[in-house]
Formats: structure tokens, C-alpha cells, sequence
């Protein structure tokens, strides 16, 4: 067990920190929200690889690789979700809603489930995900071990080093967030990120099966 732990750090942390959805959102929210904002929408993405991890213990991930309509289902609808992020960052930037009152820091998150709902289901609607976690962790799964504890463990593993990596990201962009919070430079910020994500919401669009 302690081998596969080991073998499977070694590839979930490429997995960590490979540039995708989940990362931006973070990025996005701390520097709009604060730390606090930031460390929820991490919390949410998490969460997301649990549900996945679960799945993926019973199987039901098997049918994002076994079926073109489930996948296609799946694949459309977080393209859906990440070009309306993008198009609501967007209109933000251009009605001026990106210049409004920061987050104090210090101070109970405002709509702090909203926050954390946002990374859960950009996690969720990712079938990338499922697919991966579908086709990884049941080769770390020693053969006499419990099914579900064990991927349980590893998706575990994983949380943890998403949640360091959530960590580097969110002080990173609240080191960043003094300079960037100028209206003009947090309305070119908001735009950069919503065309970001409609970039990442055409590409999972036009992906091949």
C-alpha cells in the first residue's frame, strides 16, 4: 500500500499542477474576493474529486469511457458552464461591477457557498477528470486491498496536494491583488480571465471523443 501511495504522489502532483479550469478559478476569485473567497473555491473543487473518486470506486465513471452520449453530455455541459463564467467575467469587466468593494480580509466570506458551489461544479463538469481518475487510480489499487478505502485514500492524497497547490496560488494572487486592484487594471484582469475560460469552454466544446 505504502509503494502505490508513494508511486501515485508522484503522478498526481503533475496532475496538480497542470494548468486547467480549477486553478484559474482560484486564481479569479482571490483576486476578486480575497483569501478567503479563494481558499472556498479550492475547498469546491476538492469536493469535486471526491464525488469523482466515489465514481470512480463504483464504477460509474466507466460510462464516461463507455459511452460516447454520456461523455458528449458531460463534455458539453462544462463547456456551457466555463463560457458562461467567461461571458459573466466579461460583462462584469464592461459594466463596471469589477471595480466594486473588495472582500475585506478578516471578514466571513460573502455568499460563501455560491463561491464554493462555483469550483465544485467546474470540477464536476470537467469529464476530463473522470476520465483520468477512471483510468489512474485503479491502477494504485493493490489487488487485496478494499476498493472504495483505497481510492478514497488516494483521492485523498490528491485533495491534499491540491490544497497545497491552492494555497501557493491563493497568496500568490493576494501578494498580487494591491497592484491589480486599480479599476482599470481589475477590469483588464476580469477580462483576461473570461476570455481564459471561454478559451478553455471552446476547446472542451471541440474536443474529440
Amino acid at each position: 500500500m505504502l509503494t502505490a501511495v508513494l508511486a501515485f504522489i508522484a503522478v498526481a502532483l503533475v496532475l496538480t499542477v497542470s494548468p486547467g479550469p480549477d486553478t484559474v478559478i482560484v486564481l479569479r476569485t482571490t483576486i476578486a474576493s480575497g483569501r478567503g473567497a479563494g481558499s472556498l473555491a479550492g475547498a469546491g473543487v476538492i469536493l469535486g474529486c471526491y464525488v469523482w473518486g466515489i465514481a470512480t470506486a463504483l464504477g460509474l465513471t466507466a460510462l464516461l469511457a463507455a459511452s460516447d452520449l454520456a461523455y458528449t453530455a458531460v463534455r458539453i455541459a462544462g463547456a456551457v458552464y466555463l463560457t458562461w463564467l467567461g461571458a459573466r467575467a466579461l460583462w462584469k469587466s464592461r459594466s463596471g461591477s469589477a471595480t466594486r468593494r473588495e472582500q475585506p480580509e478578516g471578514e466571513p466570506v460573502t455568499g460563501a457557498w455560491k463561491v464554493m458551489r462555483t469550483g465544485f461544479v467546474t470540477n464536476l463538469l470537467n469529464p476530463k477528470v473522470g476520465v483520468i481518475y477512471m483510468t489512474l487510480l485503479p491502477q494504485f489499487v493493490p489487488h487485496d486491498a478494499a476498493v472504495l478505502p483505497t481510492t478514497l485514500l488516494l483521492v485523498t492524497v490528491h485533495g491534499l496536494l491540491g490544497a497545497a497547490w491552492f494555497v501557493l496560488v491563493v497568496w500568490a494572487a493576494h501578494a498580487l491583488r494591491g497592484g491589480l486592484s486599480r479599476p482599470s487594471v481589475r477590469r483588464l484582469t476580469e477580462r483576461l480571465t473570461g476570455l481564459v475560460f471561454i478559451g478553455f469552454g471552446i476547446r472542451l466544446a471541440a474536443e474529440a471523443r
